[in-house]
């Protein structure tokens, strides 16, 4: 999933999230200190050395993945989970590829790029896999047929809200400029997603809203 984030928009980063990865929940709530109500979350811990960065996926939903692998086929079956992944992997190659810039990052930019990651790299992968066919239902089902989870506080369900709102905007605007018409533009809703992922938060937000 990295190397697609990386190959999409043309932004490799030296750290691999397998080296980072976290898939007990044990570990999870003895680094955290707090009860797990999630599949998937980044962790930032500062201690005496510095800063450690783990991507927590729990066991289940890779289990799920590499019984159905999305990479050979993205379907209903599969597609939550690996929407699930993707936005482990989404924070962790943006906050590392802001890092390695000296750009901060905000909790709303990481989670307005990880929705529009899901669905680039979702519409990607099926559209190759079904002979060039457009998965018209896609943006549906990543944008509006969803639902948050209960145990989120008011201020974060806020910022999800807010990042699914314009990510579904931003996405549904690049479908009908550059893929959904007669003549498609694939390489150019590339260029668009490209110029996008290294925009600053406030550009992010300009051209979304």
């Amino acid at each position: 999933m990295q190397t697609l984030l990386a190959r999409l928009y043309d932004a490799p980063v030296e750290h691999d999230v397998n080296d980072f990865l976290l898939i007990d929940e044990r570990r999870l709530r003895d680094l955290t200190g707090l009860q797990v109500h999630t599949d998937e979350q980044v962790l930032l811990l500062e201690d005496s050395h510095g800063v450690r960065v783990g991507v927590y996926i729990s066991s289940e939903v890779l289990a799920r993945l590499t019984k159905h692998d999305p990479m050979r086929a993205l379907d209903d079956d599969n597609l939550a989970d690996f929407c699930t992944a993707l936005e482990g992997v989404s924070h962790f190659h943006y906050l590392m590829w802001s890092v390695n810039r000296g750009r901060t990052v905000s909790l709303l930019e990481l989670e307005l790029q990880a929705e529009v990651d899901k669905y680039a790299t979702a519409l990607s992968l099926m559209t190759r896999q079904r002979d060039g066919r457009f998965p018209h239902a896609l943006h549906p089902r990543l944008f509006h047929h969803i639902a948050f989870a209960p145990t989120l506080d008011v201020e974060s369900k806020r910022r999800y809200e807010e990042a699914n709102r314009h990510a579904a905007r931003y996405c549904r605007a690049l479908e009908e400029r550059f893929l959904r018409t007669r003549h498609s533009k694939p390489e150019r809703w590339l260029g668009e997603l490209r110029k996008f992922f290294r925009a600053s938060r406030e550009e992010k937000l300009r051209v979304s809203g």
